[in-house]
């Protein structure tokens, strides 16, 4: 609804100032009336610009309409085309609502805005002290993005690869883990950026579950936090046969314990409104996203003496997720060293990995990276955390946009006789 408002507000602003603002804004309540599915009041609030008295609980609940309907051609870089108008938009924005929030390529044109908070009423939930904190945070992990041409150049003459998270790094964090879609746009840019550098998918979900949602041919995916690894159909080049015959699973003597603990999991946590357990082959998830916050403790708990009961397994933490992992120097760090061993780049000095990702389960595989004194680890979140990352990107939105802008740096690199 923030993203709405705002952008309501300066195209008001725009359009009073024109000859045929009347017109105009009639139009514009006609076309958002139309997008949210709304009629009478609600379209006669958005004209009159009375958001705040008149507005429906309809469409105060259409948090995502400007992402849904417009960000698309906001990440090609026209704005303008994408409102009809705007030339100066972020000008007037900043100049008129001032907000608060890092700049953000994502926007196109509007480069210089992100993410907004309007401090007079303060619609995102951010306030100026969160928003001045994500900036003093954002000065020791910068926008991957903003620092683009940078990062590109030292990766001149070197072998790029990419490893990439898939939960709220290719996909959107949402309540139901089985609804973690990614977009076509997103599932476009990943195809291309294979097409041009080895790319691996490491997810701490079931490899199936990621293929099921990626969709694609031409990347390796390492589920289960690396413990279920598998190369494309057409490998780019390896060195241990057994990752092109068949999965990689160093856990497989697990799976028993793991089959047995999800049975008691399921028995036991049941009657916790919102708990919900995935099965991820090799690693059971509990999510919690959806538990009452007064139940965590209670869920966490339960969850921790049942693993105490299991040697052979250990409990790790994610957003809003408690993962029982058998016990085993495996994390995401280790497969990425595989899938380098893999491509046969274990040991040469001419490879960039580039590692994007969100969780503290990434932490591993940046940990790797860094050991290496050779890489980009690159961290997606909203907000200020703890992390070895040297850059950040906002949401999937922006790892979308920095996809698309490093194959288009390795298409203008190819020759055209090739």
């Amino acid at each position: 609804m923030a993203c709405f408002k705002v952008v309501f507000f300066v195209l008001l602003f725009l359009l009073q100032s024109s000859p045929d603002s009347s017109a105009s804004l009639s139009a514009i309540a006609a076309a958002r009336a139309e997008a949210t599915g709304t009629r009478g009041k609600d379209a006669e609030a958005l004209l009159n610009n009375n958001l705040t008295d008149q507005i429906s609980p309809s469409l105060r609940n259409c948090t995502s309409l400007i992402r849904d309907r417009l960000e698309g051609k906001c990440l090609t870089g026209n704005l303008s085309e994408a409102f009809g108008i705007c030339p100066n938009f972020n000008d007037i924005a900043l100049s008129n609502n001032r907000f608060y929030g890092e700049a953000s390529p994502k926007w196109g044109q509007c480069h210089n805005l992100a993410s907004p908070t309007i401090s007079n009423n303060n619609i995102s939930g951010k306030t100026p002290d969160a928003a001045a904190g994500y900036a003093s945070w954002l000065e020791k992990h910068p926008s991957a993005l903003n620092s683009f041409d940078s990062i590109i150049k030292e990766a001149k003459g070197k072998r790029v690869v990419v490893f990439l998270d898939y939960d709220g790094t290719l996909s959107p964090i949402v309540e139901d883990p089985d609804k973690a879609f990614m977009s076509d746009e997103m599932r476009s840019a990943v195809s291309e950026v294979a097409g041009y550098f080895p790319t691996s998918i490491i997810s701490g979900r079931s490899r199936e579950k990621v293929e099921e949602f990626v969709q694609l041919n031409n990347v390796y995916y390492a589920g289960s936090h690396g413990l279920d690894i598998m190369a494309p159909s057409k490998a780019v080049k390896s060195s241990d046969r057994k990752v092109n015959d068949g999965a990689f699973q160093p856990a497989k003597s697990f799976l028993p314990a793991i089959q047995e603990i999800s049975i008691e999991l399921e028995d036991n946590i049941r009657e916790i409104q919102g708990a919900r357990i995935e099965d991820n082959r090799f690693c059971i998830s509990v999510h919690y996203r959806q538990v009452p916050p007064e139940d965590h403790e209670i869920l966490k708990e339960k969850v921790k003496s049942l693993v105490e009961n299991h040697p052979k397994l250990c409990l790790t933490e994610g957003k809003m997720v408690l993962e029982v992992r058998p016990s085993i120097e495996w994390n995401k760090g280790q497969a990425l060293n595989y899938l380098l061993d893999t491509l046969g780049f274990s040991n040469a000095k001419d490879v960039l990995p580039f590692y994007i990702g969100d969780d503290r389960t990434d932490e591993d595989a940046f940990k790797v990276i860094a050991s290496r004194r050779e890489g980009f680890l690159i961290i997606v979140s909203s907000i200020p955390k703890d992390t070895m990352a040297q850059y950040s990107l906002r949401d999937p939105s922006e790892v979308l946009a920095f996809l698309l802008r490093l194959a288009k740096y390795r298409k203008s690199e190819i020759p055209f006789s090739e």
